[in-house]
């Protein structure tokens, strides 16, 4: 349910519970969409930095401790 500006600042209270408890809330004038109010948790995990893909990597557990050795022979015999 879109708010208008003015129903909004009327229910400031209500709008602010309903971005905590339901999610983003948006706000029209005239129509249109011109902003969205949401929790500051909400807000902080749009806005992080991304990770790096390195960084990322590097701290992958250490697979070193894995036994990934597989048998020589072929899986199935392959005919012409």
């Amino acid at each position: 349910m879109p708010w208008q500006v003015q129903e909004a600042r009327r229910r400031f209270g209500e709008l602010v519970r309903r971005a905590l408890d339901e999610g983003p809330q948006i706000v029209t004038r005239r129509g249109e969409e011109v902003v969205v109010v949401l929790s500051a948790r909400d807000y902080r995990r749009l806005t992080a930095p991304a990770a790096d893909f390195a960084e990322f990597l590097l701290a992958a557990p250490d697979l070193g401790r894995l036994d990934l050795r597989r048998p020589a022979d072929p899986a199935r015999t392959v005919e012409p």
